[in-house]
């Protein structure tokens, strides 16, 4: 009766790897797999039954090259995906990864181009290349779009280039979507807990890093502006990635934001505990618990994980 924080299985979102043609085991992360059309409906279906409300789909194409084409094609991977999952499982909320990581030959989450001369305003240095903000804002939005075409009821932006989220919300309204949502990656620092996930994803940067773009771990008020900009821009859920190391950071996000927080607990996060767990040194389903509460009495609305499955059996 007097427990201060509850932890539900309808505050879980389950992510979804699936890969065109053949996946299999992620070997970082035990228990997860690169899944194709049929397999990830067979796992939604499963999620479903267990009480999770929502998936989120990252896509893995078979081709990758420096115009993202996979991300925004009708007939990509995510987006028969989606049409499958509506189609056999309509009652599950999906959620897509908007971002050109995955799609890139180059595995960015931007337009690149050979940098010449001093940065401009809108442009990120990586490496020796430049992201261009603005660029990549086009294409990040026929990405949203097309997931919304294929019947995807939120896209999540996860991409950190400046006013994506305007833009997004602009080209789903211009389109007639204007009840699809977006949980934006309002908050995602250059984390090095993202290993395993770009194992999952095949996203592992040919190229300098994600640091002029991503946000630098030692920052908590730069956090409340990215979250403030993008409520302010139209997101309907601000999310913070990752979520175990940043507990802080989703605090202070709570207090300042007037809309429903999400937290990440990432791959990084989610191998640790796995690996801890093989070796005997830790009770798995104890620490698994005790850390999605943890994150839930920070302030965390939603929990994207990678224990959904595991936790909404246990929470039931």
């Amino acid at each position: 009766m007097v427990r201060e924080t509850r932890l539900s299985v309808d505050q879980l979102i389950s992510p979804i790897f699936v890969k065109e043609g053949k996946g299999g085991p992620v070997k970082s992360m035990p228990g997860v797999a690169q899944l194709s059309v049929d397999q990830a409906v067979k796992e939604a279906r499963e999620v479903h039954k267990l009480g999770v409300p929502a998936v989120i789909l990252f896509g893995i194409p078979a081709k990758k090259d420096e115009d993202a084409s996979g991300a925004y094609d009708p007939e990509g991977i995510v987006q028969r995906a989606v049409k499958s999952i509506k189609d056999k499982v309509p009652e599950m909320v999906i959620i897509t990864d908007v971002c050109l990581c995955e799609y890139m030959s180059h595995g960015h989450c931007g337009v690149p181009h050979p940098a010449s001369g001093h940065p401009l305003l809108n442009k990120e240095r990586v490496g020796e290349r430049w992201i261009d903000n603005d660029a990549s804002l086009e294409l990040l939005t026929r990405v949203a779009i097309s997931h919304a075409e294929a019947g995807a009821d939120i896209v999540a932006p996860s991409d950190m280039m400046d006013g994506r989220v305007a833009a997004i919300r602009s080209g789903l309204d211009e389109s007639g979507f204007v009840d699809t949502s977006i949980l934006s990656y309002a908050v995602k620092y250059a984390s090095a807990f993202y290993g395993p996930f770009r194992d999952a994803a095949e996203s592992t940067p040919k190229f300098g890093d994600r640091r002029s773009y991503q946000m630098d771990p030692a920052n908590v008020r730069e956090a409340i502006r990215e979250a403030r900009l993008d409520a302010g821009e139209g997101a309907d859920i601000v999310m913070v990635k990752p979520a175990l190391a940043y507990l802080d950071v989703i605090a202070a996000v709570r207090c300042a934001v007037n809309l429903p927080i999400a937290a990440y607990n990432v791959s990084g996060e989610y191998s640790m505990i796995k690996a801890a767990a093989q070796k005997g040194w830790i009770d798995e389903k104890a620490v698994m618990m005790e850390t999605l509460l943890a994150i839930r009495r920070a302030g965390a609305d939603l929990i994207v994980t990678y224990f959904a499955k595991e936790a909404a059996k246990l929470l039931s």
